[in-house]
């Protein structure tokens, strides 16, 4: 029987990370190690393809990426994969036709690059089909000789042995293990676990693991139990509950756990299931394929496990706050919901702050909420593209202020089928969902100026560094509501059409509804990473000391607003939506409150001292040289007029800015807070010690003499990368 080892149970080392490189992506390797030491991850479960390994270039590939990652990281390599040509039928999963060539293969690789690992993992979910093909091999006699073999083999040469995780976890295939011999040279037992996606279970993780303790110790095994595949895919949007399952699998009594995986799959390529058969396998990341951190990654690298911890304890079921809240607000962690929220907190109300935390940097604001209010708020994590989570959010509600949204133009164009099922469908889920209760709720919408398009007839003149237009009553008041509506670039078509929709619920379907389509906001709490935030944005840039890129000349002009005058507008609305239900109003600073990029750097040069660099870059689809809200209209039905000038809005924002931890310590995209805190001295070590290995010298064992080109990345999910985009830090106007 293996020999016991000793537990490690130092909570930052627990959770490792799982990697299925593609056959020669450097760039990949490259980029996950640079994410590796963000998160201080000190472990990695690696895919090792036996088929790869004979192609033409695998030697030359694992050669490389062994030593480069052992540099850094403790290794679990996992070996898999029958080469085609060895195997029973011309397939990955199918046996091997002799046993022993798998035993082989793992000599080599000892040999090789044995210095680089400890532990060998013996194959990967060898009770999923797609993995073995147990349909060549019911009684399980193959497997055992294949591995049993290797695993003994394996000892010889002085490594530990784990056995492939099982997948489901399964008792009574544990037992054929160890009735079959397997277990005699087995050290750890692998379990994988994907809770509330792949699996099927009447049973929690915790009872799970508990049976297959219950059978290693019927058989006086002291194998130890390894959670060597752990992950919950986004599919649904839901990068809170990612969060959750990752922090449950930190509580579990396990010795290693290894999260899959650092990246989303590529959605040009296929998973085990196929191509694009199972939507859940293209989202298992940490990060989006396009390189966009989700919640847990933005958590693990800012806060570390102890964040994580705190963060999971957030959500809310919808009527746990008692009594229970009254006005939801969704988006209710971004920069204005926020903001709203205190408002609503401040004049005594509960609310239900409805948000997935996706946008980077909302997670701080619904902190700040929860530790000044948290007694007046109910989180619930939902996203507006999930009708079965949005339902349930709505119930008992009077009153909907509906901020959630994607902001910018510049998504839009890149993503317009995302901007359409956020903006567009996300709303019309919402206008169903209240249309279904007994008594609908109201609804206040964030609109915008963007559903006038560019507004290209306005003829216009180059007064003091700012577009003006010519006409003199359009330059004294702005752009009213009668305006032809003129839906320019995605983002102008998916609000435009809610805002209509709005509209017409609340003429046609009984959904009291009024929509407020506004200006620039601005004000604290913005934190930069809005793509319409661009006053915080420029300001942010300029007190970081780095240049701001403008858009078209810099001389489009906007009013902008104060986002506690909005507020004071939003609540009216509440107030009055018994004669304000089904119209819009234009809301923004007006043309007491109007500024050009120009203006606004020159301003902010003067609360500095100096100017900041400016470069300038090509006018982007729908980008508006002018534009200045008329608010008579909203004036005249509720008395709301703006109460911060540019130059005092501007200025508190700057002392916001300066004041919080924006600038000072914390950007979403900046170092692990938590760097300080890790334990260091054992993965410095480890790191010394690698760089001193060299590959041995290839040895003469004997593998098959054909070579197949096989992929590793097409067998698994949840692994395919591509250079994240580089859109850096665009500067411009994307109004909301």
């Amino acid at each position: 029987m293996a020999k016991h080892l000793a537990p490690e149970r130092n909570s930052e080392t627990l959770m490792g990370l799982l990697e299925w490189f593609w056959l020669g992506d450097y760039e990949a390797v490259e980029e996950a190690l640079a994410d590796i030491r963000r998160l201080g991850v000190q472990r990695l479960r690696l895919g090792v393809s036996w088929a790869d390994y004979l192609t033409e270039t695998g030697e030359r590939w694992y050669d490389w990426l062994l030593p480069k990652l052992a540099k850094e990281v403790e290794l679990l390599p996992c070996f898999v994969y029958t080469p085609p040509s060895l195997a029973e039928l011309p397939a990955t999963a199918a046996p091997p036709r002799n046993p022993k060539d798998y035993a082989d293969f793992l000599d080599v690789c000892i040999t090789r690059y044995g210095d680089f690992f400890e532990y060998v993992e013996l194959w990967n979910e060898p009770n999923n089909m797609r993995e073995w093909d147990f349909t060549l091999d019911n009684t399980w006699e193959k497997f055992a000789a294949t591995i049993g073999g290797a695993a003994y083999w394996a000892r010889q040469r002085g490594k530990r042995t784990a056995l492939g995780g099982m997948s489901p976890i399964d008792p009574n295939w544990l037992h054929t293990m160890f009735q079959l011999g397997v277990m005699e040279h087995i050290d750890v037992v692998g379990i994988h676990a994907f809770p509330d996606s792949y699996d099927v279970t009447h049973e929690d993780l915790l009872s799970q693991i508990a049976r297959i303790e219950r059978v290693l110790k019927q058989y006086g095994s002291k194998a130890r139990i390894w959670l060597t595949e752990v992950g919950y895919p986004t599919w649904r949007n839901d990068e809170y509950r990612q969060l959750k399952v990752f922090n449950d699998a930190l509580n579990l009594p396990v010795e290693r756990a290894y999260w899959l995986s650092l990246r989303d799959l590529l959605m040009e390529r296929p998973s085990t299931a196929g191509y694009h058969n199972d939507p859940r396998d293209y989202h298992f990341g940490l990060k989006t394929a396009s390189g966009r951190e989700k919640l847990l990654f933005r958590h693990w690298a800012q806060y570390g496990l102890e964040g994580i911890r705190q963060t999971a304890t957030w959500a809310q079921t919808p009527g746990t706050l008692q009594p229970a809240p009254e006005v939801m607000v969704t988006g209710g962690a971004g920069f204005i919901g926020s903001n709203l929220v205190e408002r609503l907190v401040k004049a005594g109300r509960r609310v239900r702050v409805v948000d997935n935390l996706d946008r980077p940097g909302v997670e701080h604001n619904l902190r700040w909420l929860r530790e000044h209010y948290g007694d007046h708020i109910e989180f619930v994590p939902a996203d507006m593209r999930n009708t079965f989570a949005l339902e349930p959010a709505i119930k008992g509600i009077k009153h909907i202020y509906h901020l959630a949204a994607q902001v910018a133009v510049t998504t839009s164009l890149d993503d317009p089928m995302m901007d359409f099922r956020i903006n567009l469908h996300g709303t019309l889920n919402l206008l169903e969902a209240a249309r279904k209760q007994p008594q609908p709720p109201s609804i206040a919408f964030a609109s915008t100026n963007k559903v006038y398009g560019s507004l290209p007839d306005v003829a216009l003149d180059i007064i003091d560094d700012r577009y003006q237009p010519s006409d003199p009553e359009l330059r004294r008041y702005g752009i009213d509501e009668r305006r032809n509506l003129d839906f320019h670039s995605p983002y102008g078509c998916s609000k435009g059409g809610a805002d209509q929709y709005l509209i017409d619920y609340a003429r046609c379907l009984g959904v009291p509804a009024v929509v407020l389509r506004m200006s620039c906001i601005y004000g604290p709490r913005q934190f930069g990473t809005e793509d319409q935030g661009w006053v915080a944005h420029f300001l942010i840039r300029a007190q970081k000391g780095e240049p701001i890129t403008l858009y078209g000349d810099g001389r489009q002009t906007r009013d902008i607003l104060f986002v506690q005058d909005l507020l004071d507008a939003f609540l009216l609305a509440e107030q009055r939506m018994d004669s304000l239900a089904g119209r819009a109003f234009n809301i923004g600073g007006g043309p007491s409150n109007c500024v050009s990029l120009l203006q606004l750097i020159e301003l902010i040069g003067q609360l500095q001292g100096n100017k900041p660099d400016i470069a300038f870059a090509d006018w982007r689809p729908g980008d508006q040289r002018y534009y200045v809200s008329d608010t008579r209209l909203f004036q005249a039905a509720t008395g709301w007029q703006p109460q911060v000038s540019v130059e005092q809005g501007i200025q508190r924002l700057h002392q916001w800015l300066t004041d919080s931890y924006v600038v000072r310590a914390i950007h979403v995209s900046g170092a692990p807070l938590n760097a300080a805190t890790r334990p260091k001295a054992h993965i410095n070590e480890h790191r010394r010690r690698r760089r001193r290995l060299a590959i041995r010298p290839r040895t003469s064992a004997r593998l098959g003499q054909s070579r197949h080109r096989h992929r590793l990345g097409l067998l698994r999910p949840g692994t395919e990368r591509r250079t994240a985009a580089t859109s850096g830090c665009h500067s411009g106007i994307d109004a909301a």
